[in-house]
């Protein structure tokens, strides 16, 4: 046939009959270009062979003469890829040219009679198109001729990659889990089998336990300290019943070795049980953290609060040392502890008082400090002596016989130096070998500031009671005479300053009145001699001094005032983005400051400063309680109508309310701290960062004003801190524009009730009002203004001076008359500043002020303004 291939026989060989595909492939290939010949001539040990093969469900394949003329099976050619069909009846050399010497080996071997095998054998196969990696297991033995001579090689291939892959990835796992398992900042250990033997444990598990050896033994065996507090028994119980044990604040006291230390730990712990495919309970994983540090922080901070409490209540330098001593050993778990006062020169400490441990015997009174060690200088340069072990420390050393003999196998010595000089030394003293830790140390030094501070208060007290008591005689004696003295000199200082003041206060007014008296007549002249020139520059001038009266009147009443805020209507909206920015640079880039501003805010009326630094505070706390991580910050402010509850829970009246809420992503406060939050002095910050003056300052502000400050608070969430504030009905601009004079206007028949006190004015302001038409009733004190408003009259505006005779004054007034007649305008005079006049400028809505001196056009058209609204 021209394609070289002969055609099929009818019938293939009967050994390759159920051969698969490669049975096929074979009986069609002309070998009598290869080595072995024509198919019908191949001898009998090779169609064994090869039908052997064929069938066969794994990998195999014969290599034939010294070149390996390849036959193989389906199995082989699925493994071959895409270099399958071209490898059959190939020499192994060209078939797999990558592994070429490798092949060699093994054609030459196995022809010499020998077998070889390989496990997991790595090469380099292009099977797909691209050389990629691959690892197979091999088996190679002999095939024989009838003669029993080896003339061909039996290749069973076994194509391993996926499991050495998989088990690659399993390795490189275990190993990332070893290196976390090792660096892991928790303490873990894995426990197998009931007996709880320690598999794995960690350098956190070693530190725990003392680093004793604990791997390959069960916990009883390498832990007795452990069995004896019951830890063996809690395994016990997670093993048989496969349920998880979790503790927070365990006791674990770790004894390394018998009769050796004990040292004293609290940890957070989990016992999980593990489970094996089918769900039993084959080990026990232990994993957990020491809060020994933060509990012992804790525990000295506490301790240290309550010292301070102690001082405030103790008055005498026993009581104070003894307390110090008592705080410091037991804070400390030490075996004594104790305060003294240092004679240098001498080289002596006298012990006020001294704390023990039960089995520590009290110390001299007096002790002689070079007998227990030279330590004395460190002390005198104002440098603690902090001794683990007296033992093996060269300045105790020789005298450790006599420190043990104290109670002090370890002892820390805490010098109070003043003015360059040695005075005092607070002590702890501890029966076993014992490193002290930085923040031991800094606790003692603060116990002993304190101590010295309150000692010498004591000390100064008590002197000064000596010196009051021995002249408390003496100074009655001369209490008499010197009130008498006293108080002539203070009635004589307080007339020269009224007549001072007086006299200041008569000589503006004065040359003010006179100018006005001075004008008035000349005008009165010159009307007389029907001389009307130049009339207008007279009244001016009277008029000039009368503004000016007026500007003296009102410095006076604002210098007597003495108001701490200044109120005003404020947008809330436009105050908090005139600060953003500097909010922003003040919490710094950590944390992600985001405004959210309701829309259609109601104005509020507060002091705008104390308000930009009542929220500048709030940001800054917030800040400080996201430290040093940072987070987000948000202020937002928002309308709130509170009805009766909601009121009554903020202690506020019902009605409407704007809100300023400032909630950040910190540590968030406990229950307790957050009743406390306002307190003065209250702080939860270290010692030196905080005054707690920063929220009792906020608070008080918004309590001032009207409003009210709540906390809500999660712990480990955040904190949201919100200011409500009452709702101002008005413009935002506290500067009203001066009203115009409007001359001319003819009114409507409305009526106006008049009270004024001031005949004159009342005369001036009716004669005016009913020149522009309205209809005026003009009473003189409050009383009569009253009965009138309770009267079934027409009364469209009341127009009233605040200070009335009578006993009711213009407010009252207005009050009473808004029972009756709730939408009666009110136009208030008054001679005072506005928030004296009516109640801190808290007018109701329809209620206004105008105040002396006033311009008799712009009352008018004040009048029209409100008649007509």
């Amino acid at each position: 046939m021209s394609s070289g291939i002969p055609p099929l026989s009818p019938l293939p060989p009967s050994f390759l009959t159920s051969g698969g595909e490669m049975a096929q492939r074979i009986a069609r290939h002309d070998w009598a270009a290869t080595p072995l010949g024509p198919l019908g001539a191949w001898p009998a040990h090779i169609q064994w062979a090869v039908s052997t093969i064929l069938r066969a469900s794994v990998p195999m394949a014969t290599l034939w003469g010294e070149s390996g003329v390849l036959i193989y099976n389906d199995a082989y050619a699925a493994f071959s890829g895409v270099r399958h069909p071209a490898l059959l009846g190939c020499a192994i050399r060209q078939a797999w040219p990558e592994a070429a010497q490798f092949n060699d080996h093994v054609v030459m071997t196995v022809l010499a009679g020998g077998t070889l095998n390989y496990q997991d054998q790595e090469f380099l196969l292009n099977r797909n198109g691209h050389a990629e990696p691959v690892w197979i297991n091999l088996d190679y033995s002999p095939l024989l001729d009838d003669a029993g001579q080896p003339v061909g090689v039996l290749a069973l291939v076994v194509d391993t990659t996926s499991k050495v892959q998989a088990e690659r990835r399993l390795k490189g796992e275990r190993e990332r889990f070893a290196h976390l398992f090792e660096q892991s900042p928790s303490f873990m250990a894995m426990l197998e089998g009931p007996d709880h033997r320690i598999t794995l444990a960690n350098p956190g598990y070693l530190r725990l336990v003392g680093n004793r050896p604990v791997v390959g033994r069960s916990v009883a065996q390498a832990l007795p300290d452990a069995v004896a507090q019951g830890y063996v028994e809690l395994l016990d119980r997670v093993y048989a019943s496969g349920e998880a044990v979790t503790a927070h604040a365990a006791h674990f006291a770790s004894q390394a070795e018998p009769g050796g230390p004990v040292h004293d730990h609290y940890v957070d712990f989990v016992f999980q049980p593990i489970r094996d495919g089918g769900g039993a309970v084959t080990g026990i994983f232990v994993e957990g953290v020491d809060i020994t540090d933060r509990m012992a922080a804790e525990t000295r901070r506490e301790a240290l609060a309550r010292f301070s409490d102690q001082l405030r209540s103790l008055d005498s330098v026993d009581g104070i040392c003894l307390a110090a001593a008592e705080t410091l050993g037991r804070t400390l778990k030490v075996s004594r502890a104790g305060y003294g006062a240092v004679d240098a020169a001498a080289q002596t400490v006298q012990v006020h008082h001294d704390w023990m441990a039960p089995g520590c015997d009290p110390l001299a009174d007096v002790m002689h400090l070079p007998d227990f060690g030279a330590f004395l200088d460190d002390l005198t340069r104002d440098e603690s002596v902090c001794v683990a072990d007296v033992r093996r420390d060269e300045r105790t050393r020789a005298r450790a016989e006599a420190l043990e003999g104290l109670c002090a196998r370890a002892f820390m010595n805490m010098p109070v130096v003043e003015h360059g000089q040695l005075v005092a030394m607070l002590f702890a003293h501890h029966e076993d070998v014992r490193e002290w830790t930085a923040e031991e140390i800094a606790f003692m030094r603060e116990v002993a500031a304190r101590t010295r501070t309150a000692a010498e208060r004591a000390r100064t007290e008590a002197q000064l009671r000596e010196v009051n008591e021995s002249l408390e005689q003496a100074v009655a004696q001369r209490t008499h005479e010197l009130m008498e003295v006293e108080a002539k000199y203070r009635q004589s200082q307080k007339m020269e300053a009224i007549g001072q003041l007086t006299g200041g206060i008569a000589h503006d007014f004065n040359n003010l009145l006179g100018a006005i008296s001075a004008s008035l007549q000349v005008l009165e002249k010159r009307i007389g001699l029907q001389k009307f020139d130049n009339a207008e520059r007279y009244i001016g001038m009277a008029q000039g001094s009368v503004r000016r009266a007026a500007v003296l009147t009102q410095r006076l009443l604002a210098f007597s005032r003495r108001q701490t805020l200044d109120p005003k209507p404020v947008d809330v909206n436009r105050l908090i983005g005139n600060i953003e920015e500097m909010v922003r640079r003040t919490v710094g880039p950590s944390v992600q400051l985001e405004v959210v501003g309701a829309g259609g805010l109601w104005l509020t009326r507060v002091d705008p400063s104390q308000l930009e630094n009542a929220v500048l505070n709030l940001c800054i706390n917030a800040r400080d309680a996201m430290s040093p991580r940072g987070g987000r910050l948000t202020i937002e402010t928002a309308n709130k109508w509170l009805d009766d509850r909601a009121a009554m829970e903020r202690e506020l009246a019902p009605g409407q309310y704007i809100s300023v809420c400032v909630t950040d992503t910190g540590a968030g406060m406990e229950p307790d701290v957050a009743a406390r939050a306002f307190d003065p002095f209250f702080t939860t910050k270290p010692m030196g960062q905080g005054t707690g003056l920063g929220l009792s300052m906020v608070y008080g502000f918004v309590r001032q004003s009207g409003g009210q400050v709540r906390i809500y608070s999660v712990p480990g969430e955040g904190t949201t801190m919100c200011l409500y504030l009452p709702r101002y009905v008005g413009e935002a601009d506290p500067d009203l524009p001066e009203l115009p004079v409007i001359s001319g206007h003819q009114a409507d028949g409305e009526v106006v009730l008049v009270i004024e006190d001031e005949s004159i004015i009342r005369s001036l302001i009716a004669e005016e009002l009913e020149h522009l038409g309205y209809q005026v009733i003009s009473v003189g004190d409050g009383p009569a203004g009253l009965h009138i408003l309770q009267s079934e009259r027409r009364v469209d505006l009341l127009l009233t001076d605040v200070g009335l005779p009578g006993g009711l004054n213009g407010r009252q007034v207005a009050d009473a008359a808004r029972v009756t007649r709730p939408d009666l305008k009110v136009l208030f005079i008054t001679g005072y500043a506005e928030n004296a006049a009516v109640g801190n400028g808290l007018l109701e809505y329809g209620m206004e002020v105008i105040t002396k001196p006033f311009d008799v056009g712009a009352l008018a058209a004040k009048v029209r303004e409100m008649v007509e609204r």
